[in-house]
């Protein structure tokens, strides 16, 4: 199965298209609903929840952009329904309620955020979700293990790797030595099997991904184009940009 051409198609509004000025907060629904206007892909974080649900939602904790505290793992689907975006009266959406409010209009791209523990559970509620969605969705992780959860459980659904050069452990604390080792160079693609790869901006050119896209022919985004040197950047070794602060 190769990606699909909606993949590339169109700009990826990281997060949505979101612009805390005008009080738009990342993962809002005012944030998805800005990128549809603009007739931009999404791409949005999930993070699991203490009753199983998906909960669209980059930071594994409340606190930086909403009202509250405490960990999503800790809490309900509907307790964290209930959160606030900080100076808005928007609220934390499920992943069903983005799958309800995009419709199919643009593209979702959906990063599965994981705890390096194993857990499929984030998955697996994915995979339900996006059972009776039938707009246009991809799926992608940085965990080797979640992209493969992907291929075992939505082996239909186009999947790709999240990747950088160099994984630290101040960066990546939660993944063992052995871990940040096999997430180096795709190196675990013969298990993942990848139909695109989204690359850090700040480090194209690279090998791996220049082999991904150039020798097996995976399509290649890059993360986070924010000023005109990135975006130059991602005209030149990538296939499209996921950007904010700006409009393309």
């Amino acid at each position: 199965m190769r990606a699909p051409n909606w993949l590339t198609a169109r700009p990826v509004a990281h997060r949505g298209l979101h612009d805390r000025i005008s009080g738009i907060i990342e993962n809002m629904p005012g944030a998805a609903v800005a990128a549809i206007d603009g007739n931009f892909g999404i791409e949005c974080d999930i993070q699991l929840t203490a009753d199983g649900e998906a909960m669209v939602h980059h930071d594994d904790a409340l606190g930086r952009l909403t009202e509250g505290s405490g960990a999503l793992l800790g809490l309900t689907c509907d307790e964290l329904r209930a959160v606030r975006f900080k100076d808005t009266s928007e609220r934390m959406m499920s992943l069903g309620d983005l799958c309800a409010l995009v419709n199919g209009r643009v593209p979702i791209v959906i990063e599965v955020k994981s705890h390096f523990d194993g857990d499929r559970r984030l998955v697996t509620r994915m995979a339900q979700v996006l059972k009776t969605y039938a707009g246009p969705v991809a799926g992608m992780s940085f965990d080797p293990d979640q992209v493969l959860a992907l291929r075992e459980t939505m082996p239909e659904l186009p999947r790709g790797i999240v990747a950088e050069r160099r994984y630290s452990e101040a960066d990546w604390p939660q993944a063992t030595p052995p871990q940040r080792r096999g997430m180096l160079h795709l190196r675990h693609a013969w298990r993942t099997r990848p139909h695109f790869v989204a690359y850090w901006v700040n480090e194209l050119p690279s090998p791996a991904p220049w082999i991904a896209r150039h020798v097996f022919g995976l399509p290649l985004l890059t993360w986070t184009v924010r000023t005109s040197g990135q975006r130059e950047r991602a005209a030149r070794y990538a296939d499209q940009m996921i950007f904010e602060g700006f409009r393309p």
